[in-house]
């Protein structure tokens, strides 16, 4: 007996299972096409078919379930997952509309997602443009950088090109800190490396004896010569205090 916008309320907080559920006892609310667009935007906030003049008879219930089949068939195999969702029109093969998608949903396995982007470094660098560091503080930048393209766990040559991009990225959306800091892409690309080993000798249980902030400001201090004491002991605080740069 709920009047219709309620229900409709209501039933914008269920997930797709609850959602079909609840198919079953209001079936037309259970099949209505704005709710299966709220899940599809709000679960894959971007794709080219968004913006696409929609055909007669589009279902968007329907665009749900190819959604949720390719990223399953992506966290198995990246590239046969963006085919399909090429192969459905719901992707544009270009690099920037496949870094949009890859930014804005959180159902791909970052294992997966590494793999792809080590291999397709067009997306990559869109996916960097992507980010907005401006007024961040170095390490919760590289954190936020972090928690959209993981780290690998080993340190190499991909593991060098993600700080490199992200080091010129940083220094673009802060050009007043650039200044007055006199930081340069090849000074915070220092800062990065440290943070990331001062973030393994700080959590990690195997290190017993832990490096002192005055040890990190020397060490620190005798690869980036420009960067301030204050600035570099701000840097160990963070890390001190919140964790990993790349947890």
């Amino acid at each position: 007996m709920l009047p219709p916008e309620l229900g409709i309320t209501i039933l914008s907080y269920l997930n797709a299972t609850d959602l079909c559920l609840a198919g079953c006892v209001w079936q037309d609310l259970g099949n209505d096409e704005y709710l299966w667009q709220g899940l599809c935007k709000s679960t894959w906030g971007h794709c080219s078919i968004y913006n696409k003049r929609l055909p007669a008879g589009f279902s968007y219930r329907r665009l749900y379930l190819q959604l949720d089949e390719g990223s399953l068939t992506f966290n198995a195999n990246p590239q046969e997952g963006i085919s399909y969702f090429m192969s459905k029109g719901i992707l544009v093969d270009h690099p920037k509309e496949l870094a949009k998608f890859i930014f804005y949903t959180r159902r791909l396995n970052w294992k997966m997602l590494r793999i792809y982007l080590d291999e397709r470094r067009d997306v990559l660098d869109e996916l960097v443009t992507l980010h907005n560091f401006s007024n961040q503080f170095l390490p919760n930048a590289l954190r936020d950088f972090f928690r959209h393209i993981h780290a690998p766990e080993e340190r190499g040559e991909y593991l060098e090109t993600l700080i490199t991009k992200f080091s010129h990225r940083f220094c673009t959306c802060n050009p007043a800190l650039v200044r007055d800091l006199g930081l340069n892409p090849d000074a915070v690309y220092v800062l990065c490396y440290s943070l990331i080993l001062l973030s393994i000798d700080l959590t990690s249980p195997h290190v017993k004896n832990k490096m002192s902030k005055r040890e990190f400001i020397r060490n620190t201090r005798r690869a980036a010569h420009n960067v301030s004491e204050d600035f570099v002991g701000h840097l160990y605080d963070n890390i001190y205090l919140i964790g990993h740069v790349a947890a």
